[in-house]
């Protein structure tokens, strides 16, 4: 069978593909870069104005260090719009299944995070700005062992097993699908691997390590695959005059498609010309 081809689309498709590749690396390295301007406040990592447990001062920082889950929930929802149009496409017999299990890995993944994040955004935020923070330390985001980090743990990881199955699901035809490909199976990759390697060095002690690595890693994989697909899609979704593209050929059904046809063309030349 073929190898699956993202390009063979018509134009008004694979340009839609194109802006759903754009906005989703503009609105992701947004969100990257609001959320990495958020400084650690508990934890491992912080070195200066640390909330002690039970993290009840929190509220001073509502709602400046809750403002990168708005757009980061609407990155999880792009991803699997993402990884939708990237494996709805034919692939050899042997990897549909494949496809199919990256969109559920996916879709799991992203139903956790978006349940993690709504739960700080509605829940958490509200208590702590009204000052009911009392017994909510272990769902704040400033827990390192919270249920905050736990969540983002398993939606991240089940997103990274994702891609693996859709990275290995991708037969290739061009260069913009390799890149795919290749960024899709090393970031899922990275992520399990890193996992695999903190868990038993850090034990109970992990806090949101973990988190860090794979939130990183995730966002930039989502970053490099939406260009892929907007510097793809976007050119070929261009005019064919605008891309120096020699003039289309005449339509099939200009030609004769028969001998009968042509017998019938000559009679009615000869029939024009008799009357003349």
């Amino acid at each position: 069978m073929k190898p699956a081809d993202l390009s063979e689309e018509p134009t008004r498709g694979g340009r839609h593909l194109g802006w759903l590749g754009l906005l989703t690396t503009l609105l992701t390295g947004a969100t990257f870069a609001v959320a990495y301007t958020t400084p650690p406040r508990s934890g491992p990592l912080c070195t200066t104005g640390c909330i002690p447990p039970p993290y009840t001062d929190a509220a001073r920082f509502v709602p400046r260090d809750y403002l990168w889950m708005y757009p980061a929930i609407l990155v999880t929802m792009l991803i699997i719009v993402l990884v939708a149009a990237v494996t709805v496409h034919p692939t050899s017999p042997g990897r549909g299944l494949l496809g199919r299990g990256s969109l559920v890995m996916v879709g799991i993944g992203a139903g956790v995070l978006i349940l993690d994040y709504g739960i700080q955004l509605a829940v958490v935020q509200p208590m702590l700005s009204l000052g009911e923070a009392d017994g909510l330390g272990f769902l704040t985001q400033y827990h390192p062992h919270g249920v905050f980090i736990g969540l983002e743990d398993i939606g991240y990881t089940a997103l990274a097993v994702g891609f693996l199955l859709a990275g290995a699901g991708l037969t290739p035809a061009r260069r913009a699908e390799q890149v795919i490909r290749w960024v899709l199976g090393l970031g899922g990759g990275i992520v399990v691997a890193a996992l695999a390697v903190m868990a038993p060095m850090y034990g109970s002690d992990l806090a949101y390590r973990f988190e860090l690595v794979a939130i990183s890693v995730t966002w930039l994989a989502v970053v490099l695959v939406g260009a892929a697909l907007a510097v793809a899609h976007l050119r070929r979704a261009r005019p064919a005059s605008s891309r120096g593209a020699p003039p289309a050929e005449a339509s099939p059904a200009a030609y004769p498609s028969s001998a009968q046809e042509v017998r019938g063309q000559r009679a009615e030349s000869l029939h024009g010309s008799g009357t003349s």
